[in-house]
Parts: structure tokens; C-alpha cells; sequence
């Protein structure tokens, strides 16, 4: 039997270095591996390159790594909601790779999957292909590093032909997810709007540590409800069910007369 458990949040993330890249689950702050990002806070662990979503809100998700200046890239589809994300970016601080959503989705998944690299459409005629996307400020409005210009083909695919740019699969060191329910070898399962990058983030790190809700025995999760199978997962720790989850705004509206 492959046990895969792991006792404390601390054991989990314990041998990732300063310098690492990792992988981390979640959207907005859905599915935010917390457990595992403050053990690695507490640890200070540093200068690392992360590829995520977004970065968390000021005190919260990934933000906390963000304020301590632990962070030394992001690679991320959206950098909104976080004011020191963008003091840190516009003075030349911290490096960030923007990619679209979609492309970032498959980037991860595709690097899980043992593909090099893949041809999109998304980002032709824009910088993300022709480059010149600000990646590192020099402090004073300048740009010190800018993305650099992507190969474009043309494909026929069907009945139509059209241009694609050539986007490179990501790989990282370690990668930290969230998971509704898993089971001692590492299989699982993940809830409702939890899911989003989580499996992509799994895929993507060389070492998975994953914190669940519930831990389970092998073989209690049915095999067709598996979303993510263990195969990707190298640690596993059970965090319980009655975890902080916070949202990035409530929005509610008067009940009608009545009501």
C-alpha cells in the first residue's frame, strides 16, 4: 500500500527551497491551498517563481508570500484585487509573466501531460504574440524586461485556416492544491467552483502535495468520481472540513417584501 499522508502542513512543504517554482491551485481565492501557503510562509521560504491564477487579495491566498516579499515572479492571468501586486510590479520589485486565462489553463495541463508545447490562436496580432508586454519595471516607469516575440504559423484546421502562436508548456518544482475529498494514495476529488486550477496546478508541479477536507481509505472513492488520479500526487494532508474560506467580495442584494 502507498500511503502518501503526511501529518502537518509543515512536513508537507518542508523541503521546498528558497529559489523553487511551484504551481499553485485556486481562483480568485476558491480553492486556495491556505494551509499549505502559511506553513510555507512560517517556513520563509523565498525568492520563489509561482504560477497561479491571480495572487491572492492583500491578506489572504497567496498574498500573504506576496507582502513578506517571497515572491519573486508570478506568471498569472489576472492581478487585480491586490494593491501591493501592483505597487510591487510598478516599481520594478517583482517580475510578472500575464497570460491569458485559457492559455495559462492548458499550459499547465499540457506540461502535465509530457507536451513540450502547443500552437493557439489566443494572443495572435497582440503582444502576447508580437512581445513588448511588460514583464519587469525598472522602478522609475521604464520597462527593464519585456516578453519576447512568439513563433506564429498558419494552420488549416478543418475548413479553416488561420494563424497560431506557439506557447510553451509549464513544468514546476512543486505545485500546492486544495481538494474536497481524497483518499490515502492520493486520488481526488474536487467541489463545485474548488476545482478550477487545481487539477491543471496537480499536474503540473514534479512533487503534488495536496491538502483535502476529508481523507478517506483507497478504494472509498468511487473510481468514476475520481477527478484527479493519484498518480499525480506525492503527498497528502488532511486539513478538515471546517477551514477558513474567505471570497473577495460579498454582493447581496434586499429580500422583496415578503420574502
Amino acid at each position: 500500500m502507498i500511503d502518501k499522508e503526511v501529518g502537518s502542513a509543515a512536513e508537507a512543504v518542508r523541503d521546498i527551497p528558497d529559489g523553487a517554482s511551484l504551481a499553485v491551485g485556486g481562483f480568485g481565492l476558491s480553492g486556495n491551498p491556505m494551509a499549505l501557503i502559511e506553513a510555507l510562509h512560517a517556513q520563509g521560504t523565498g525568492d520563489l517563481s509561482i504560477v497561479s491564477n491571480n495572487c491572492g487579495v492583500d491578506d489572504w491566498g497567496l498574498g500573504i508570500l506576496l507582502n513578506a516579499h517571497r515572491i519573486r515572479k508570478m506568471t498569472s492571468s489576472y492581478v487585480g484585487e491586490n494593491k501591493e501586486f501592483e505597487r510591487q510590479f510598478l516599481s520594478g520589485e517583482l517580475e510578472l509573466e500575464l497570460t491569458p486565462q485559457g492559455t495559462l489553463a492548458e499550459k499547465l495541463r499540457a506540461g502535465g501531460s509530457g507536451i513540450a508545447a502547443f500552437f493557439t490562436q489566443t494572443g495572435v496580432g497582440t503582444q502576447v504574440a508580437e512581445g513588448g508586454l511588460p514583464r519587469r519595471y525598472d522602478g522609475s516607469g521604464g520597462v527593464a524586461v519585456a516578453s519576447p516575440v512568439k513563433e506564429v504559423r498558419t494552420f488549416a484546421l478543418g475548413d479553416r485556416e488561420g494563424q497560431y502562436v506557439l506557447e510553451e508548456s509549464i513544468v514546476t518544482d512543486f505545485s500546492l492544491v486544495h481538494a474536497w475529498k481524497g483518499d490515502r494514495h492520493g486520488n481526488l476529488v474536487f467541489r463545485k467552483a474548488a476545482r478550477n486550477f487545481n487539477p491543471l496546478a496537480a499536474m503540473a508541479g514534479r512533487v503534488c502535495i495536496a491538502q483535502v477536507e476529508h481523507l478517506v481509505e483507497p478504494g472509498e472513492i468511487e473510481a468514476d468520481a475520481v477527478h484527479l488520479p493519484g498518480v499525480f500526487v506525492h503527498r497528502i494532508l488532511e486539513v478538515g472540513p471546517d477551514i477558513e474560506k474567505r471570497i473577495e467580495r460579498r454582493t447581496v442584494r434586499a429580500a422583496a417584501e415578503g420574502q
